[in-house]
């Protein structure tokens, strides 16, 4: 990996990429100076919540079509990481998340095992021990 900064960025982030365009804006300004890194678990839920959680939501299939290629499209930007690299941190993550919201543990994972901090919307990481970014003040990090 580079001496670049690293990020890990939360799967809602990752939607609001596909649907929005600041998150989007700020990853595309940024993805040269800063590793953004989005363990497996966080792709498969954003892919998931465009699938099948918006539809229920009245969101058009036009718009989520669309949703759905530009979350494929951030790949380019934002590296996946596998759940077998972050796995040594499971159970510290868990302890430090998992009465509050047990499936982000990949997440605090990732940023335990890479001892970066984490972009979200997501007050469950508050408190975690990691610094926590949201997308009104990312580009403070991102920018550094």
């Amino acid at each position: 990996m580079s001496t670049r900064p690293i990020i890990i960025l939360d799967a809602n982030i990752l939607i609001r990429a596909a649907l929005g365009v600041r998150a989007r804006d700020l990853i595309n300004q940024y993805q040269k100076n800063i590793n953004m890194l989005a363990p497996q678990p966080a792709w498969s839920d954003a892919l998931e919540k465009l699938d099948i959680t918006l539809p229920k939501r009245g969101i058009s299939s036009e718009l989520l079509h669309g949703s759905s290629g530009r979350l494929d499209a951030l790949r380019t930007a934002v590296g996946s990481i596998p759940l077998s690299f972050v796995e040594g941190e499971r159970e510290n993550a868990f302890a430090r998340i998992g009465k509050r919201d047990p499936d982000d543990w990949p997440i605090l994972a990732a940023a335990l095992t890479l001892n970066c901090p984490i972009w979200t919307e997501d007050q469950d990481f508050f408190g975690t021990g990691v610094a926590t970014w949201n997308t009104e003040l990312v580009e403070i990090f991102l920018s550094r």
